[in-house]
C-alpha cells in the first residue's frame, strides 16, 4: 500500500509527465497548526517542471494540480505549496 508521498508523486507522473518533480513533506514544520497530524502527511511542498505548463498561466497550474489531487485533500492533506513551471522557467 503507497503512502500519501508516493500516491500524489504517481498522479503527478501520470498525469503531467514532469521532467522534474520534487515533493517534500513539510508536516513536522506545521506541528500544532491548523489541519497538522501528529502522523505527518499534511503539508507538503511541490516543485514540477512540465511541458503540459507551457502557455498555461501560474493559476491555472495550480487549478490543474489541485483538481487531480482532490482526493487527498478529501482525505487528510491539508496543505500544498506549489511551485510549478515549464521547461523554459527551470533555474
Amino acid at each position: 500500500m503507497m503512502n500519501r508521498k508516493q500516491r500524489i508523486i504517481s498522479l503527478l507522473t501520470h498525469e503531467f509527465n514532469p521532467t522534474l518533480l520534487e515533493l517534500r513533506d513539510d508536516s513536522a514544520r506545521h506541528a500544532g497548526h491548523a489541519g497538522a497530524s501528529p502522523d505527518g502527511e499534511t503539508h507538503y511542498y511541490l516543485t514540477i517542471i512540465s511541458e503540459k505548463f507551457v502557455g498555461m498561466p501560474k493559476v491555472k497550474r495550480h487549478q490543474a494540480i489541485y483538481a487531480l489531487l482532490d482526493g487527498e485533500f478529501k482525505n487528510g492533506l491539508h496543505a500544498l505549496a506549489i511551485k510549478a513551471m515549464q521547461p523554459d522557467e527551470e533555474g
